[in-house]
């Protein structure tokens, strides 16, 4: 009796399930390791390396415009493949990747920082600590 190779996505979920993770995390790295296998012309990521991987992630994020926090996402799903089901050493081959978080801009810095500027050194204080402006009796 011959016994069937098993299936690289039904790897991912028993070794997802062995591992303990949430089913939502289960789907989720499916789902984006399907879109990985997919993008490649469903070449197996056997055959795929690093090139192929930064390929993906840049067009995640140069055509399909997602956050960092989603490419993140994709890279943990094809780096979790890759390391844990493949044994392929990511860190050895310099496969692990996380796109830099962006700097939120306040709108309002520049404004107070020229505020600040224009005032008295004991009323900047003040201003400066947010919390101690509310208890200051006037």
């Amino acid at each position: 009796m011959v016994i069937p190779p098993v299936r690289l996505l039904a790897k991912v979920r028993q070794r997802i399930r062995l591992k303990g993770y949430s089913i939502r995390t289960e789907k989720s790295y499916v789902s984006w390791i399907k879109r990985f296998v997919l993008f490649h012309d469903k070449r197996h990521p056997q055959d795929m390396g690093k090139h192929e991987i930064e390929a993906f992630l840049s067009h995640l994020v140069m055509k399909r415009n997602v956050a960092s926090s989603t490419q993140n996402q994709a890279s943990n799903a094809i780096l979790f493949v890759y390391t844990h089901v493949l044994n392929r050493g990511g860190t050895n081959e310099g496969l692990w990747y996380h796109s830099p978080r962006r700097r939120r801009y306040n709108p309002y810095e520049p404004e107070a920082s020229l505020c600040l500027f224009y005032l008295n050194r004991q009323n900047c204080l003040y201003i400066q600590s947010g919390y101690a402006i509310n208890h200051v009796q006037i």
